[in-house]
């Protein structure tokens, strides 16, 4: 949304894909359904632990900056990526854009907590989300350059909502019937990394599979985990002929899969505000979450690891509140472009 309107703008966007997601279902489907320009520069970094490939995306970023010289360097959400396009932007003295800036989990164990709260302090434009963002950053002492412009996705979920009910078709390869069935996701290092919980996330899915059926799209990281027989050493998960481990789906297909949902159970930040956005009672795998307005508002229970406590909110899940807007009014993506048309006019996009 914000590559479309930075050109809408008159912007020229420079795009660079540093290649931490790889995986064909994680990253070329979203730029082939989403319309996102190729990259201008791929760097195909690829996995491997957090400092390793934090530096080699680094290291490969300021090149591509010194050759471009661009106004500003523009990152967003979490990820390695973009600490490390803000990290070499900042050593260069180029300005730094952070979207999604503010977010806060408050747990540093959370590689993507470090991630966001060091690229916040190096950013000279913080395009924030919601309310609590900004607070948080004031928390901080960071008081400059903040704009609530609201959030991008709720942007995408706007824009692509209706062209997902139309395009995807996973639903009937499924023989799924809306709101009759559970869609869950499980990807963060937290949940994967550790046998104890995600063995207590899949008895939970085991025992919510008898009431319906549990659609899994399986991240590379861990299906990697379910293969090498880490959890089936502390019991067998995914024994039961109603929960479906299938391949990463692409963002139309995610879409549909949310939209229709009765219950969706999840450790991402993502999939938790689009349940949100599309009114659908979410369970989150995890102990906390940055995302706090959609516990606020009803929509989201956090669970943890806890098998019983994840199988009762996942049956006693029900709606929240219907009139809550937190997250702006849909045109984060305009204000953005809005904001960097007037402090330059050539931002890199990692």
């Amino acid at each position: 949304m914000v590559s479309r309107a930075l050109r809408s703008a008159g912007i020229q966007e420079i795009l660079v894909h540093t290649g931490q997601h790889y995986d064909d279902n994680m990253s070329r489907v979203f730029f082939e359904e989403l319309q996102i320009p190729e990259p201008d520069h791929h760097l195909g970094i690829g996995s491997g632990t957090h400092g390793a490939q934090t530096g080699r995306m680094l290291e490969a970023i300021e090149t591509v900056l010194l050759k471009e010289k661009s106004d500003h360097v523009l990152v967003y959400g979490d990820t390695n990526s973009t600490l490390a396009g803000a990290l070499a932007a900042a050593k260069l003295h180029i300005p730094v854009a952070h979207v999604e800036a503010g977010l806060r989990s408050f747990n540093r164990r959370m590689p993507e907590e470090i991630n966001r709260v060091l690229t916040d302090y190096l950013a000279s434009l913080l395009f924030t989300p919601t309310a609590t963002a900004d607070t948080n950053l004031h928390n901080e002492g960071i008081r400059e350059g903040i704009h609530r412009v609201g959030d991008v996705m709720y942007d995408a979920v706007l824009f692509y909502r209706d062209i997902a009910r139309k395009k995807a078709d996973l639903l009937q390869k499924l023989n799924l019937q809306p709101k009759q069935y559970v869609l869950a996701t499980i990807h963060r290092a937290e949940n994967t990394d550790d046998p104890e919980r995600l063995h207590g996330i899949f008895l939970a899915l085991n025992e919510l599979a008898l009431d319906l059926p549990i659609v899994l799209p399986l991240h590379p990281r861990t299906r990697k985990i379910l293969e090498s027989g880490t959890v089936l050493r502390h019991g067998a998960p995914a024994d039961r002929a109603h929960l479906h481990l299938i391949e990463p789906v692409s963002y139309l297909n995610m879409l549909a899969l949310e939209s229709e949902a009765k219950v969706v159970l999840t450790d991402s930040g993502g999939v938790q505000k689009e349940a949100f956005f599309f009114r659908v009672p979410c369970i989150t795998l995890r102990d906390e979450t940055e995302w706090v307005e959609t516990v606020e508002t009803g929509w989201n229970t956090l669970a943890g690891m806890s098998a019983s406590r994840i199988v009762d909110a996942a049956r006693n899940a029900h709606p929240g509140h219907l009139d809550s807007h937190p997250f702006g009014k849909g045109d984060a993506a305009k204000r953005i472009a809005e904001i960097l048309s007037v402090s330059g006019s050539q931002p890199i996009g990692r």
